[in-house]
């Protein structure tokens, strides 16, 4: 299942392990790269707790991409959140640790492509940055980036205020730039990837599938909540802050109420940043578990995770379900 991405990146399939803020290590994002595909080290890759020091996150970044070369040879991704304010001090550390250990791949996102790309071109780099909007990614390509994530509103995190889903989103950012475009947004299985390579994408990004596997480094709860999940198991949240996708419980249901209540979003941001009270306010969904008070992002796609699984073996599975859609199309088509 080879495509132009691919080839660029060096990896086999196009199945790029998406990041995930806490949901992501060393030994995940190898398992990945192993498998052929690119794995990805996410925000705060292999923590348990926040850190307030750009210097001690950026050596926390530096540990966990030697232990990825420690376990495979192939090629992996770093992702790199442009700080806002006084948070672009954590960002500015990372690109210059992903350039000091020369990480072939990038993934910028929450920002301008103006920013880091040209610097981390110069550093040699393949430079992808996460969109989730035409407009975005036109200027995403101006700005010299090599591809784009095409981020549709079904995914888990954050995503744009436009609310646009990945099936309609993907074909229209294809028709508007001339480089790879990346299908992002409740992809979970075999018929997801063929759906988006038939609208041009030239790989994919799969998130909460991979927080569904043995690898990751979440909370057993969560992942036992995946398998569970039904096609109403997330919901949306943060109009007038940035627009999120979570599984649905107690933080994201009060947070809907008070939003539509017209709590202020300067309240709300305070809400998010103070809540749920105590020691485990910032990690108590992936981390510690609290499935009632915790945020824990997750996408649409949640509905068809059927099993934890390891790594290698979702990112197997995957190509074999869409090979098997292929075939029943061609079948079809023969007919």
């Amino acid at each position: 299942m080879r495509t132009g991405l691919t080839e660029r990146l060096g990896i086999d399939v196009p199945i790029i392990q998406a990041p995930m803020n806490w949901a992501t290590d060393a030994r995940l994002v190898a398992a990945v790269s192993a498998a052929g595909g690119l794995g990805t080290l996410g925000p705060n890759a292999g923590a348990r707790e926040p850190s307030t020091d750009p210097a001690v996150t950026g050596e926390r970044l530096r540990a966990q991409i030697r232990a990825v070369r420690a376990l495979t040879p192939r090629p992996f991704a770093v992702n790199v959140p442009i700080g806002r304010g006084g948070a672009r001090v954590f960002s500015d550390r990372a690109v210059e640790i992903v350039l000091e250990e020369a990480v072939p791949v990038v993934i910028v996102a929450t920002g301008s492509p103006d920013v880091y790309t040209e610097r981390l071109k110069a550093g040699g780099a393949f430079v992808i940055h996460a969109t989730a909007s035409v407009k975005h990614a036109v200027k995403a390509e101006k700005a010299g980036v090599d591809a784009v994530v095409a981020e549709g509103f079904d995914g888990g995190g954050h995503s744009g205020f436009a609310e646009i889903p990945m099936a309609v989103l993907v074909p229209q950012v294809v028709d508007n730039v001339g480089i790879p475009v990346i299908a992002a947004g409740g992809i979970s299985d075999g018929r997801g990837l063929v759906g988006a390579l038939a609208a041009g994408a030239q790989a994919v990004y799969m998130g909460t599938r991979f927080m569904a596997c043995e690898e990751a480094p979440i909370h057993p709860r969560v992942k036992q909540a995946l398998v569970d999940a039904d096609d109403t198991a997330t919901m949306s949240w943060g109009r007038s802050t940035e627009v999120a996708r979570t599984l649905a419980n107690g933080f994201a249901r009060r947070f809907r109420e008070m939003e539509l209540a017209g709590v202020s979003a300067a309240e709300l941001h305070q809400f998010i940043a103070h809540y749920p009270p105590g020691p485990n306010r910032r990690v108590g969904g992936l981390v510690a578990g609290d499935m009632e008070d915790g945020e824990i992002y997750a996408g649409a796609g949640a509905g068809l995770i059927r099993s934890v699984l390891p790594a290698a073996e979702i990112v197997a599975r995957t190509v074999r379900e869409a090979h098997a859609v292929i075939g029943r199309l061609a079948a079809t088509g023969s007919n």
